[in-house]
C-alpha cells in the first residue's frame, strides 16, 4: 500500500530508540520515539499526528 502523503519517496522511516536518550521534538521539544543519535527531523507523537492532520486539510 502506497502512502499517497508520505515526506519521503522510498518509504524509510527513522529507526525508534530502544531506551534513552531519546531525540528532542524540533517543534515542542518533548522527548520523541527516536534514539538521540537520529539525524533529521524528529516529531513527537503528538506533532507528527497535527502535522499529519495539517496536510490533509491542506490539499
Amino acid at each position: 500500500m502506497s502512502d499517497y502523503c508520505a515526506t519521503d519517496p522510498e518509504g524509510r522511516q527513522p529507526p525508534e530508540a530502544e531506551g534513552p536518550p531519546y531525540a528532542e521534538c524540533v517543534l515542542c521539544r518533548e522527548p520523541t520515539e527516536y534514539p538521540e543519535s537520529y539525524k533529521g527531523i524528529t516529531l513527537c507523537p503528538v506533532c507528527e499526528w497535527q502535522e499529519a492532520q495539517r496536510a490533509a486539510c491542506s490539499g
